[in-house]
C-alpha cells in the first residue's frame, strides 16, 4: 500500500463529505423556499488497479441528485394568484430572455405590467382563451403567452345564444291559432291575443344594455305549440305587452304524444337575425331542445343566456383545470387564459437552474405538455403554495453523520502523514 495513496484516499473522503455537507447546507437554507426540491449526495467507489502482494487504495466519487418529483406539503394563503399543483406536472414559466422552464414555485403576483411573476422573477405562461377553448401543443412551447391580468378592463359582451327549457302543461286547452301571438303579431290589441304560457329572457347588446325578450307559448293542437318571441322594447308602454310595434320571431314545436319530449322531426331552435336587435350584430339563437309537454303546470327548468352587461373587474379566478378568468362585479366570469403544465419521463434528471426552475435534458426524457386534471397531470389549487420537501430532522442527522465521517477521513490522512514522517526519520 502506498502511503501517498492512503493520504489521497483520505483527502477524497474529506472532499466527498464536504460535498455532502454542501447539499445539507443548501437544503437547510432553502427549507422555507416555496417549491424547493431537496438535493442529496450519493457516493460511489473508485478502485485503482491491483498488483500481487499489494493493495492500492482508491477513492470515493460523489454525485448530486435532486428529489424534483417528490411533492412537498401544501400551505393555504389568501392570494388567488398563489398556485400549487396537487399531483404531477410543472408550471411553465419564462425568463426575461424568453427561455421557457418548468417549476413548482407558484408564488405569482402581478408585476408593473400585469404579468404574473413568481419570487424568482419568472413569468407564468399559458394559452390565450379566444373564441374557442385552447388546445395544447403536446411537445413544445409554441403558442404560449404571458398570463396578464391587467388587460381586464370594463367590458360588455353581446349575447349570441340562449338555452330555454320548460314544461308546457299538456292539460291546457287548444287556443285559436288565429288569435295567437304568431297570428296577431304587431297589430292586435291586448284583448285580441290568446296564448297559453308566457316567460321572458334577458340578453345583452354590445354596449352591455339589457335586452328583454318576451317569450309566448300557445297550444295550437294536442302535439303542437307555437313559440313567439318579441323584443320588449317594442311593447305598448301602457300594457307592457301587446300591441308590439314590431313582428314576432316564431317557430312551431312538435311533441311526441307518447313521451312528451320534442319530436325527432321538430324544430328545436329559433334564430333572430342580428340586425333585428339593436347593437347585437350576431344572430341570436334560442335552443328549445329541452322542452317537454307533460301533465304538470308550466315551469321553467333552465334559462341561460351568454354575454354580459358592462361591469368592472373585481379579481381573477383560477380554476382547478388552469382556466384563468376575470371576475366582474355583476357575478359574471370571462375566461382569459388556460394554464398549460409540462412534465418529462424522469423529472429527477432535469437540469436544475437558479430560481427553482428546471430544464428538460437528454437524461430526463422528452417534454410532455397537457392541461391540469387530465390523466397525466394533477389539479391546480388556487390560494395555496407547495412547501419545500426538505425534512429538517433528516438533514440535521445527515450533517452529524457527515461531520463524523469527515473527522474519520482526516484521521486517515493524519495517520498516513505520521507514518511518512516515521519513514523519513529512519534515514536520519
Amino acid at each position: 500500500m502506498s502511503l501517498y495513496g492512503m493520504m489521497r484516499t483520505g483527502v477524497s473522503g474529506m472532499n466527498a463529505q464536504a460535498n455532502r455537507l454542501s447539499t445539507v447546507s443548501d437544503n437547510i437554507a432553502n427549507s422555507s423556499t416555496t417549491g424547493y426540491k431537496g438535493a442529496s449526495t450519493e457516493f460511489s467507489s473508485l478502485l485503482m488497479p491491483q498488483t500481487n502482494g499489494s493493495y492500492n487504495s482508491g477513492s470515493v466519487e460523489t454525485e448530486t441528485r435532486y428529489s424534483i418529483s417528490q411533492q412537498g406539503s401544501l400551505t393555504y394563503t389568501t392570494s388567488d394568484t398563489d398556485l400549487a399543483i396537487n399531483g404531477k406536472g410543472y408550471f411553465l414559466v419564462q425568463d426575461a430572455s424568453g427561455q421557457t422552464f418548468l417549476t413548482r414555485a407558484g408564488s405569482f403576483q402581478p408585476d408593473s405590467e400585469g404579468n404574473l411573476v413568481n419570487a424568482g422573477g419568472y413569468t407564468l405562461m399559458g394559452y390565450d382563451y379566444g373564441a374557442d377553448e385552447p388546445s395544447v401543443v403536446a411537445n413544445g412551447f409554441a403558442g404560449l403567452q404571458a398570463i396578464n391580468v391587467s388587460s381586464t378592463d370594463m367590458q360588455a359582451n353581446a349575447s349570441t345564444d340562449a338555452i330555454f327549457s320548460a314544461n308546457l302543461d299538456a292539460g291546457q286547452p287548444v287556443e285559436d291559432a288565429a288569435r295567437s301571438p304568431v297570428a296577431v303579431g304587431d297589430s292586435g290589441a291586448v284583448e285580441d291575443v290568446d296564448y297559453t304560457h308566457k316567460s321572458s329572457l334577458t340578453a345583452f347588446d354590445s354596449l352591455g344594455n339589457e335586452v328583454i325578450l318576451d317569450v309566448y307559448f300557445t297550444k295550437t293542437s294536442d302535439t303542437e305549440w307555437e313559440v313567439a318571441v318579441f323584443n320588449k322594447a317594442n311593447a305598448d308602454p301602457d300594457s307592457g305587452s301587446f300591441p308590439y310595434s314590431a313582428a314576432a320571431y316564431t317557430e312551431t314545436l312538435t311533441f311526441d304524444p307518447n313521451t312528451g319530449a320534442l319530436d325527432s322531426g321538430s324544430t328545436s331552435k329559433l334564430t333572430i337575425p342580428g340586425d333585428e336587435l339593436p347593437n347585437m350584430p350576431n344572430p341570436f339563437e334560442i335552443d328549445f331542445a329541452g322542452m317537454t309537454q307533460l301533465g304538470y303546470k308550466f315551469s321553467v327548468t333552465e334559462a341561460d343566456v351568454n354575454g354580459n352587461g358592462a361591469s368592472i373587474v373585481t379579481g381573477v379566478e383560477i380554476g382547478s383545470d388552469g382556466t384563468v378568468s376575470a371576475k366582474y362585479d355583476n357575478g359574471d366570469n370571462t375566461a382569459l387564459y388556460k394554464l398549460a403544465l409540462g412534465t418529462v419521463t424522469s423529472p429527477d434528471l432535469m437540469e436544475v437552474i437558479s430560481g427553482n426552475v428546471y430544464s428538460p435534458s437528454a437524461e430526463s426524457g422528452d417534454l410532455q405538455m397537457g392541461f391540469a386534471g387530465t390523466s397525466a397531470f394533477g389539479d391546480i389549487i388556487s390560494g395555496a403554495l407547495e412547501d419545500s420537501n426538505v425534512d429538517l430532522a433528516n438533514e440535521l442527522t445527515t450533517m452529524i453523520a457527515s461531520q463524523r465521517s469527515y473527522t474519520a477521513n482526516s484521521k486517515v490522512f493524519q495517520a498516513g502523514s505520521d507514518l511518512l514522517e516515521t519513514l523519513v526519520n529512519l534515514a536520519r
